[in-house]
């Protein structure tokens, strides 16, 4: 076929050295697509090494603890990521009896794992022919064929999935999706360098025009704006620093991970509000509202749906406070630099 020996010729010549290719581990295919997920291929690479290292095997993982995991992905974000590749891994050793599926039907029955996650699994360790569809190949595919549905929906989905069941090379699936991924990052980048495209003749967006236009994206809701007073409690006993922190519970977006005492709005406070909430905290909860406190810089924290304004307010006791919430658990700073946390505040502890 023409399109695969282009595509072929160029991944040649530019196509990347990955930890995670050229090799049929289904498990580390898995952990490193789960990592990539929502992160970059600069970022993902270290932190792939690092879980692989602390977890070598699916037996492995499903006998960690789930703050041993989390610990591991902190920093990565979307953790429910890792919640689930633990309970996966759990599925297998427990249900399956230790032996990862080796078929697409099978693949989608582990839990955090969608059509695009199976179907690279599949190809890349049992050289099954589904092709992966990414952000890099539908920007790819849908400027030389013109394809203009909105990219992210189930139509979508269904209409790339068809035109490339027709143009994967069945004998060689994992090789026709790397070239293909590589493609979409390197050359068909968002702003591309049309001239130096092997594509160039035959790409539907170049000849009319709407190379920038595509692919279409689905409205984005706006992120929602959340301010947040993280309340530090700290004191000193035997010369040791000692603190409050919480492992949060429900189903948020940190669940599993460890956190100070979270004051939270909907708009941000103004200084004597901000003043009246702290000594409220302090008094009702701790038994301290007399306690000095110093509030820090506003720090801005992106997630997918949510703008975060972060600020830490650092109160410096000269004990244990006289109350403490049941929640509220009591570490040393040294603990707390080891249990898992959101990044903001690893950010802020790595400070201290």
């Amino acid at each position: 076929m023409l399109f695969w020996t282009k595509l072929e010729a160029w991944y040649n010549d530019f196509g990347r050295t990955l930890p995670w290719r050229g090799i049929d581990d289904a498990y580390r295919i898995w952990v490193s697509e789960i990592i990539l997920q929502q992160t970059r291929i600069e970022q993902g690479r270290d932190y792939y090494h690092r879980f692989v290292e602390a977890f070598p095997t699916v037996a492995a993982l499903a006998a960690a603890s789930e703050a041993q995991v989390l610990r591991q992905w902190q920093g990565l974000g979307y953790y429910s990521r890792a919640r689930n590749m633990h309970a996966a891994a759990k599925y297998v050793m427990e249900e399956l009896g230790g032996h990862f599926p080796d078929s697409y039907e099978g693949l989608l029955l582990l839990r955090g794992l969608g059509s695009y996650t199976a179907a690279a699994i599949a190809s890349f360790a049992y050289r099954l022919p589904y092709p992966v569809i990414d952000g890099n190949v539908y920007r790819f595919i849908s400027r030389l064929y013109g394809l203009s549905t909105p990219i992210g929906t189930p139509a979508a989905y269904r209409e790339f999935e068809q035109l490339l069941l027709r143009l994967i090379d069945r004998q060689r699936p994992d090789r026709f999706n790397a070239a293909l991924m590589d493609f979409g990052s390197l050359q068909c980048r968002p702003q591309p360098t049309c001239e130096e495209c092997p594509f160039a003749a035959e790409c539907v967006a170049r000849r009319e025009g709407r190379v920038a236009l595509l692919p279409v994206k689905a409205p984005k809701a706006k992120p929602q704006e959340r301010w947040l007073y993280y309340i530090d409690l700290r004191w000193r006993h035997e010369d040791e620093t000692f603190g409050l922190m919480r492992r949060r519970s429900g189903q948020g977006i940190w669940r599993g991970l460890y956190e100070f005492t979270l004051l939270e709005y909907e708009k941000p406070l103004g200084d004597a509000a901000l003043r009246r909430e702290l000594r409220k905290c302090l008094d009702e909860r701790y038994g301290c509202g007399g306690a000095a406190y110093e509030v820090g810089d506003e720090w801005q924290h992106q997630l997918t749906h949510r703008t975060l304004h972060v600020r830490f307010v650092k109160v410096e006791l000269a004990a244990k406070p006289l109350r403490q919430p049941e929640e509220m658990q009591v570490l040393s700073l040294a603990e707390m630099k080891k249990v898992p946390v959101p990044r903001l505040i690893d950010r802020y502890l790595q400070q201290l």
